[in-house]
């Protein structure tokens, strides 16, 4: 157990690991897991662990599916439908109709999961405040400032004929424009589960227009299936379209005057992020709940000013932060603890958000029933839309298409970070990784928004 090296899971021994597992799982089964966070934290991590270990193992899932969070997701919901976990089930009058998995001691680990996760969904706001300061402040600043004016365009270009070709087929084939625009093709642009689907969740519960979890068990597969055929197409156009003037063999600038490897993030900056501290994680909890608290504040201002339109404290708090990092406003000490609080959070708690959702939000029966063909081919042509929106918009800026139609376009499409590896490993285009974190974190942000926009103006033609 004291072993370094080899194996590890959740960055211990797996030997450790494992003997962690059985007591967690024990203390469940016989129904003695303390109640609470404590107990539902130490439970979602270790089963969370275990689930995402078998997504990033398994073929197929791993390379096109989104890997272990995908199986987060949907393993937990399905040892929830398959009544796998310990749970009682009562009716109004507090009488137990059901109950499962009750191996001794009576035990009710799903209610306490969702007592715990989704009432006031506090740790969801937790996970993305830190999740959107942190990732906007720890980009390249001069990457933002120097790519904004062709990159974004080409950004847009994805989103908007993305959305119009969903929503174009959908009407075609009867599925509902606005329904097709609003739970498929705007997740599938959002960059994933935690950055994307669970703050638009939020956004379409505040707006009035669908329970957080109606909407999840509509959006979730959406995600999944978007992020597959983007890395598929990633492979296939860099093959398809060789010709000079559409492929520069891994070059955005066709002026080349914009090169990636110059805007990175510095050796010395990265060895600052590396040196961890426990007082600048405290620090990156305090100033991006400042943010997130900020974004209550703009959004209660602009209800009042403008009461018709509804804009999510999200999309106040994403635009704040930008204008922090672009304006370079924010001390540089400070925005290493935001980014430091970030990965923390992200590295160490993201399963526990996953295994939350498809625990409390995700209804495995819902998602069944919502799966069609016709789902199929809109989640198609959304990620078909993104990449020629991207290209088209970016030869016109001086970009090579195929470069622009991976990193602003599929990469706008995929599942974030994971998906952006596995879309330029699928293209061979590593090099171009920074671009493609622009689409992920502010182009996810930009959908965000949008989202909330939308919603308040379309969400009751649902």
């Amino acid at each position: 157990m004291n072993d370094n090296k080899g194996f590890k899971l959740f960055g211990m021994p797996w030997q450790m690991f494992c003997f962690i597992s059985v007591i967690v799982l024990l203390c469940t089964y016989i129904g003695v897991l303390p109640v609470g966070m404590t107990g539902c934290f130490v439970f979602m991590i270790v089963v969370g662990t275990w689930l995402d270990l078998i997504g990033n193992k398994t073929p197929i899932i791993k390379d096109y599916f989104g890997g272990g969070a995908i199986v987060v997701l949907f393993g937990i919901a399905a040892l929830h439908y398959f009544h796998l976990l310990p749970e009682i089930i009562k009716d109004a009058d507090g009488n137990v109709t059901a109950s499962y998995m009750q191996l001794w001691k009576s035990f009710d680990l799903v209610g306490s999961i969702n007592t715990f996760f989704k009432p006031t969904g506090a740790f969801l706001d937790w996970y993305i405040a830190a999740l959107i300061t942190g990732s906007i402040l720890g980009m390249n600043r001069k990457l933002l400032v120097k790519a904004a004016s062709r990159y974004f365009p080409a950004i847009f270009g994805a989103i908007i004929l993305s959305f119009a070709l969903c929503s174009g087929v959908a009407a075609v084939m009867g599925y509902g424009s606005i329904k097709a625009l609003l739970l498929i093709a705007l997740p599938i642009m959002g960059g994933g589960m935690g950055a994307g689907a669970s703050p638009l969740s939020k956004i379409f519960d505040a707006s009035g227009t669908m329970s957080a979890a109606d909407a999840l068990n509509i959006m979730t597969p959406a995600v999944a299936i978007g992020n597959a055929i983007s890395i598929v197409l990633g492979g296939l156009f860099v093959k398809l379209f060789r010709g000079k003037d559409w492929n520069g063999q891994g070059a955005l600038l066709q002026a080349g005057s914009l090169d990636p490897k110059e805007l990175e993030i510095s050796p010395e900056m990265q060895a600052k992020r590396d040196a961890v501290s426990v007082t600048n994680l405290g620090i990156g909890l305090l100033i991006s709940g400042t943010f997130f608290a900020w974004g209550y504040v703009c959004s209660s201002v602009w209800s009042l000013l403008v009461p018709a339109v509804t804009v999510h404290a999200y999309a106040f708090m994403i635009i704040t932060v930008a204008i922090f990092k672009i304006g370079n406003f924010m001390p540089e000490w400070a925005e290493i603890a935001c980014y430091q609080w970030f990965q923390f959070i992200m590295k160490n708690l993201t399963n526990v958000l996953l295994m939350g959702i498809g625990l409390c939000y995700l209804d495995l029966g819902q998602v069944i029933e919502s799966f069609s063909i016709t789902y199929l081919v809109l989640c198609g042509v959304t990620v078909l839309g993104a990449f020629f929106g991207a290209a088209v918009i970016g030869k016109f800026v001086g970009f090579y298409p195929v470069e622009a139609g991976i990193t602003a376009g599929l990469c706008m499409a995929n599942m974030g970070g994971t998906g952006d590896v596995a879309v330029l490993s699928a293209a061979n285009r590593m090099e171009l990784m920074p671009f493609a974190q622009i689409s992920s974190r502010l182009g996810g942000a930009i959908i965000l928004l949008l989202g909330s926009l939308m919603l308040s103006t379309l969400g009751g033609l649902l």
